[in-house]
């Protein structure tokens, strides 16, 4: 496995493990990597600092490197923290984060089926149909493919991917 720093052209930053490189290019040529921000599918990786092993299980982050230039991101729940500064947290807090975003995320799906339409695989249909005046607003939530959400994005249609956590019986 291997961590990246990914960034979207919003320069939003954020953290995802793949399974090697391969798998990140792979990801990334298809747009199926999104910002957890803003829902940006062109997305690059960004800079950051190499892990050294000191020995005995202890990681040590060398200090950043001052900003350099680089070519625009291709374009793709929160920003990633600054090189080496979530490897600080104990694992104890790392859990209690984590349990905080899933509650948080369980209660925006619960908000969101509450207070919008589900239009399915109509998605990009229904919210070009919203876009252009063709039916009265709405909030609504469905599936659309990547191809739909580039086209979206390039009409200016004004809409957000989240992260969609499955429902749990417990």
């Amino acid at each position: 496995m291997i961590l990246f720093v990914l960034k979207c052209t919003a320069d939003h930053r954020f953290e995802v493990w793949f399974r090697n490189g391969d798998a990140y290019e792979a990801q990334a040529a298809a747009h199926s990597i999104s910002c957890p921000v803003c829902g940006d599918t062109r997305i690059g990786k960004a800079p950051m600092a190499p892990r050294i092993s000191k020995g005995l299980g202890k990681d040590v982050a060398p200090p950043a490197a001052p900003a350099q230039e680089e070519a625009p991101a291709t374009h793709a729940m929160t920003p990633a923290p600054a090189a080496g500064q979530a490897h600080g947290l104990s694992d104890e807090a790392r859990q209690r984060i984590a349990a905080e975003m899933m509650r948080h995320l369980t209660e925006l799906r619960r908000t969101v089926e509450e207070n919008c339409d589900y239009v399915g695989d109509r998605f990009a249909e229904e919210a070009r149909r919203i876009h252009y005046g063709e039916t009265d607003p709405r909030g609504i939530y469905g599936e659309a493919s990547a191809s739909d959400v580039e086209e979206l994005h390039e009409e200016g249609v004004t809409f957000h991917r989240i992260p969609w956590l499955p429902r749990t019986n417990s």
